[in-house]
């Protein structure tokens, strides 16, 4: 039986990437912070990680541009179990008592350092996730249907500036509220911020020419005009 979902060339392979970036993201990029002089905002520290993670964002603009928000919805989902599904596992890894020679005793500080985040790091990295990739999605598909599908980079760009706001606010908010100082909070929120709504804008003609590749594959361009818009379903 073929669904609505398995009918497309491309599908899977846009999920697939989308769920590495925002592993590889939230893993690799997360634990290093690095600096960068901006023009007004001098010397900025950030987490190597914001590079990355935007392009999850815009893999969600293409997926709900093209295939409807429906199936952007099933694909959040994934990059949610693959997120909740590595938060556990590096749990469970680390909490394993190292073998008694002295590369794995210092073996174990290592993967304590980069893959030991705390809870309340976990908590907002998960639920910022989940929250603004919902708000972009919900955002870019109502502003194609108020545009008649024109325009598509004032979708791709509002949607983001609406979604990233979310996640970035609740990341930090959960993540260090009470630890780091209101001034520090609201100073990285900001740059985060700007930095991650700042690669949607630059990404632009590529997602421009990602969107027509796949709307021309797959003779596919979904307007979301009776989607049931709840986050809870799963069926596209």
């Amino acid at each position: 039986m073929t669904t609505s979902v398995s009918r497309y060339k491309y599908y899977d392979f846009v999920m697939a990437a989308f769920v590495t970036v925002l592993l590889c993201s939230n893993l690799i990029g997360a634990a290093k912070a690095a600096q960068v002089t901006l023009p007004l905002l001098g010397t900025v520290t950030f987490g190597a990680g914001v590079l990355f993670f935007p392009i999850s964002y815009i893999f969600g603009d293409v997926l709900t541009e093209v295939y409807g928000y429906g199936r952007d919805r099933r694909v959040i989902w994934a990059g949610f179990g693959a997120l909740v599904f590595a938060a556990l596992m590096s749990v469970v890894v680390l909490s394993l008592t190292p073998a008694a020679d002295p590369f794995n005793r210092e073996y174990q500080t290592h993967l304590d350092a980069v893959f030991g985040n705390t809870p309340r790091i976990i908590l907002g990295s998960v639920t910022a996730f989940w929250c603004g990739s919902f708000v972009n999605s919900y955002v870019l598909a109502k502003m194609k249907i108020a545009t008649s599908g024109k325009y598509l980079w004032t979708r791709t760009i509002g949607s983001t500036i609406c979604g990233e706001l979310v996640d970035s606010s609740l990341f930090y908010i959960i993540a260090f509220y009470g630890i780091w100082s209101d001034k520090q909070l609201v100073t990285v929120m900001i740059a985060q911020y700007i930095l991650k709504t700042g690669w949607e804008v630059v990404m632009t003609p590529f997602t421009y020419k990602v969107v027509a590749f796949l709307k021309r594959k797959e003779n596919e361009d979904y307007y979301d005009r009776d989607t049931n818009f709840s986050p809870f379903k799963l069926r596209a």
